[in-house]
């Protein structure tokens, strides 16, 4: 009876902490999209003279520009090993509605054909400003940007692309338009999912389009500091002033924005660009998922007792909500992973011995209507899109158990490591990129 008792309470704290998150997210959101649609009327008047086509409407320069003047961005590419899918990474750029930029490819000691294919593309495309920079021996991602950064980014703004990432056409127009406040330290894309008709397809697909939408409500409360590695925009000033990547821990990419948010985010502000819409592949099987969030969760942790000093500290250069609420809520939900699949688990038996099936039902559908809703909510997907998707969205509680368990694999191998999340080493002396499908191909303005 007390072991029924526990596992009851542990369910219903689960899910209130599930609704009530889902709740803040969906009323965030909206004041999101408002804030969004008053910033675009404000752009719109702001354009720069001279330039037509879609640039235009989003475009905040106010002179041309010149070597000397600001505006080019650096976009540099992180590759080991790419060379089925780096072209059609390229291929993003050179459709891109922005016309100041130049691309900075840091090949850290590939061993296939990745830097033969990168010279053969800038040899048919010579209006394009690549630069290829090649590590001796393979220093991994984070080292491997430091070098190219340090040495050759020419530009006051800095993107970063994975070598299978693609950016949309006015992505890198729509991250610069966020730096018209001068608060703006860095920019967190939108990054979509390439679409795989898979179950793990459809799992990653879900899993990114309701996580980036949390990050709508951060935005609006000015609690983000997790700023992902695709099409990440900052500005140099505030790289410079940061050292650029630290390389002991395993996501090179949140210890940055960490690191950028622990000088006081009041000051230097992370956003989220719903309109910055960046696509990468997905894994293709369950073991690489496995290795990949093992890797997120330990370096999320790692960068979590990093900055722990940030935890319910009540220094006036953080703001309360990412300090009192962001910042500990990170700390909670892993402990909520651990014991959400029990949670899960629990409410079926009940349901199953007691005849009582509300509580799955209940459970099944606050997830598929949430789904749905962000599908439906989601400004980058054409009808035909949403109602693809919406087919789906009924499979969505049974996918996200298994990548609660997934998850929870992780935090589990996280915890047995806990000695070395405190003690940290470089980590940053390798990498591997994960197989690749390589399958869209790059044509048109496509949004």
């Amino acid at each position: 009876m007390l072991l029924d008792g526990v596992q009851f309470y542990l369910f219903a704290g689960v899910s209130l902490l599930y609704v009530v998150h889902f709740g803040f997210y969906l009323v965030g959101a909206n004041f999101y999209d408002i804030w969004q649609h008053r910033r675009r009327h404000h752009l719109g008047r702001h354009t720069l003279a001279g330039v037509e086509g879609e640039y235009a409407a989003t475009a905040v320069w106010t002179q041309p520009y010149t070597a000397e003047a600001p505006g080019l961005v650096s976009i540099v590419i992180a590759a080991h090993n790419e060379e089925q899918v780096i072209a059609r990474s390229l291929d993003s750029i050179r459709l891109s509605s922005y016309p100041f930029y130049e691309v900075l490819i840091a090949d850290d000691a590939s061993t296939d054909r990745t830097e033969r294919v990168v010279q053969d593309y800038r040899a048919r495309h010579p209006e394009m400003d690549i630069q290829l920079y090649r590590m001796q021996e393979n220093v991994g991602k984070g080292a491997a940007l430091n070098a190219v950064l340090h040495r050759h980014a020419r530009g006051e703004y800095v993107m970063t692309l994975d070598a299978d990432s693609l950016i949309t056409p006015n992505a890198v127009a729509n991250a610069l338009s966020y730096f018209e406040d001068p608060c703006v330290a860095g920019v967190a894309a939108n990054v979509e999912i390439i679409d795989e008709p898979t179950v793990l397809g459809v799992l990653q697909r879900f899993e990114h389009m309701i996580g980036y939408r949390s990050k709508k409500l951060y935005s609006v409360t000015r609690c983000e500091f997790v700023v992902g590695g695709v099409a990440s925009t900052y500005r140099m000033r505030v790289l410079r002033k940061v050292g650029f990547y630290d390389t002991d821990t395993l996501t090179e990419d949140i210890g940055l924005s960490t690191k950028i948010a622990s000088l006081g985010n009041r000051r230097f502000k992370l956003v989220y660009g719903a309109d910055v819409v960046a696509m990468t592949e997905g894994v293709l099987t369950f073991r690489a998922l496995a290795r990949q969030r093992y890797r997120w969760k330990y370096g999320s942790m790692q960068n979590l007792v990093k900055y722990r000093r940030m935890i319910l500290n009540p220094s006036r250069r953080y703001t309360r909500t990412l300090t009192m609420y962001r910042m500990p809520m990170a700390v909670l939900s892993e402990f909520t992973l651990l014991v959400s699949p029990l949670a899960w688990t629990y409410a079926v038996y009940i349901s199953l011995t007691q005849y009582t099936p509300a509580l799955v039902l209940g459970a099944y559908a606050t997830i598929t209507a949430y789904t749905l809703l962000t599908i439906w909510m989601d400004e980058n997907l054409s009808r035909q899109g949403r109602l693809r998707l919406s087919l789906y969205a009924p499979t969505a509680y049974f996918v996200f158990y298994i990548m609660d368990l997934i998850q929870l694999t992780a935090i589990v191998r996280c915890l047995i490591r806990t000695r070395s999340l405190v003690r940290r080493r470089d980590a940053g002396n390798t990498w591997a990129s994960p197989k690749r499908a390589g399958k869209l191909v790059v044509t048109g303005h496509a949004a």
